[in-house]
């Protein structure tokens, strides 16, 4: 059980959602317990992005911090944040294509260490309760769609399939950001708009 515990926490600091789903079907099948599902995958997110924002807050100098801060994602992210400090923080690890980045963009803004710790343990925590419950309660589910696509005539099709939401859904969702941030970036360009509030 402490290596599957393990493996949780590993994935749900690197890999995401999956991981976390995983670990809620693994614990419907009372291979772990449903909280341990749950405690292991919030550490593990909390953790991961705590050091992605440690690294934007005392390493800004660094190559690679430097090379991600050049993305437009990395600017987009500064954008929101600037509007919207408090949900962003709380919701950047659902926007997809943005979790590695966000962390680190919001390291090097004026948000102070102690907010960010306090938040991103909450948004970890909500994040953590909800994909490992919907692996729980969909467990049943999972596993028979999961035994059906593994025959061999299925599995090809299913693999594509998966690929191609996966796809479009990131996409989408990169896409909704990127207009948002646009429509920010335009707002505050306007003469005489207000500047958003310092975060404290």
């Amino acid at each position: 059980m402490d290596q599957t515990l393990a493996a949780i926490f590993l994935g749900a600091g690197i890999e995401g959602e999956t991981s976390v789903i995983a670990g809620g079907v693994l614990a419907h099948r009372e291979l772990v317990p449903l909280w341990a599902a749950m405690a292991a995958a919030a550490t593990g997110s909390f953790v991961a992005d705590q050091l992605f924002f440690a690294g934007g807050r005392y390493f800004r100098d660094n190559r690679r911090v430097r090379a991600m801060s050049a993305r437009p994602a990395f600017a987009r992210a500064l954008v929101t944040l600037e509007r919207h400090p408090v949900l962003f923080v709380m919701g950047f690890r659902f926007l997809y294509g943005l979790r590695t980045v966000s962390p680190v963009a919001i390291g090097t803004s004026s948000i102070p260490t102690r907010t960010f710790v306090l938040l991103n343990a909450l948004a970890a925590a909500i994040w953590a309760v909800l994909f490992t419950a919907i692996g729980y309660s969909f467990g049943h589910g999972i596993e028979e769609l999961l035994s059906g696509f593994l025959a061999p005539d299925r599995l090809l099709p299913a693999v594509a399939i998966g690929l191609v939401v996966l796809f479009a859904v990131s996409h989408a969702v990169r896409w909704l950001h990127h207009r948002y941030a646009l429509r920010c970036e335009r707002a505050a360009a306007r003469p005489g708009a207000a500047r958003p509030a310092d975060a404290s």
